[in-house]
């Protein structure tokens, strides 16, 4: 072979060669920038994918977070729905019907009142007046009737005349009445009055709250009510619609109908337990 075809065969060959690394790099890099596009790729996907599942999980905790905002809302509407009802006439005998369990009647070979008890083994409460005599004396014959007609002899504790309070006791185990806190007391809020008027055993009337904090004499407070109240309502509980106990019935103005005055359940807790404490070392209510 001639020297100038050795030279175009020899430059030729070195052509392809060269080819062949530059093809090789140019494959190795796009395969490598395949490689790095894929990564960036998969971690868009994944990033993506994690943004995804974050704004679901959000939506999930906003629509748990709704879902508790309707029941706290539902459940607001139904305890508001259950106090509604409480003040309508036919739940409102329910609470009657209730309360009227501890209600007694009290009575002397003078006189007849009311009275309810505040404990379950019989302690009772009433005014100071409905178990004096006439000169204001307490009478040695006191006897409870309870809601089942039982005739109980009724044992005196001791008196508070300042508050016109009295501590009873009875003989057995009863369903009791629970004072409320007076301070809360509302002007305008339906109360019902139970007691013996004229000798009608376990009568009830109904009202509102007239006034609260009216002020006596003696540094005492009463709830005035329309709810009316007659001779032997003395001594009886005056009831919110919750069937608590916000004062005891004590008198009302004569000759003027619908004012009526209970002094305050803070009161009466106050009176009673510094009877027991007296004469009994303990504290009932």
């Amino acid at each position: 072979m001639k020297r100038n075809h050795k030279i175009i065969l020899g430059g030729f060959g070195t052509v392809v060669l060269i080819f062949m690394i530059v093809t090789t790099i140019l494959l190795n890099s796009l395969i490598i920038k395949q490689q790095v596009n894929q990564n960036q790729l998969t971690q868009e996907i994944a990033r993506v994918d994690q943004e995804n599942q974050d704004k679901i999980n959000e939506m999930a905790i906003s629509m748990i977070n709704s879902n508790q905002n309707v029941k706290n809302q539902l459940s607001s509407v139904n305890q508001e729905i259950t106090f509604l009802k409480a003040s309508t006439a036919e739940d409102f005998s329910g609470i009657i019907q209730d309360s009227i369990k501890s209600v007694v009647t009290i009575r002397t070979l003078e006189s007849q009142g009311t009275g309810f008890i505040i404990t379950n083994d019989g302690y009772i409460v009433t005014n100071a007046h409905v178990i004096t005599d006439s000169q204001g004396q307490i009478q040695k014959v006191i006897q409870a009737i309870t809601k089942n007609n039982e005739i109980k002899a009724v044992e005196f504790i001791g008196a508070n005349q300042d508050m016109d309070l009295a501590l009873l006791k009875i003989t057995g185990s009863y369903d009791s009445l629970i004072l409320d806190d007076s301070d809360k007391v509302q002007v305008g809020e339906k109360v019902i009055a139970i007691g013996n008027p004229q000798g009608f055993q376990f009568s009830v009337t109904d009202g509102i709250v007239s006034a609260i904090h009216r002020p006596s004499e003696n540094g005492n407070q009463y709830i005035q009510t329309n709810a009316e109240l007659n001779p032997g309502n003395s001594g009886g509980p005056l009831i919110n619609t919750q069937g608590k106990v916000i004062g005891i019935n004590n008198f009302k103005i004569a000759e003027t109908e619908g004012m009526g005055f209970a002094l305050e359940s803070n009161y009466i807790k106050l009176g009673v337990n510094g009877l027991s404490n007296l004469f009994l070392n303990q504290t009932l209510i």
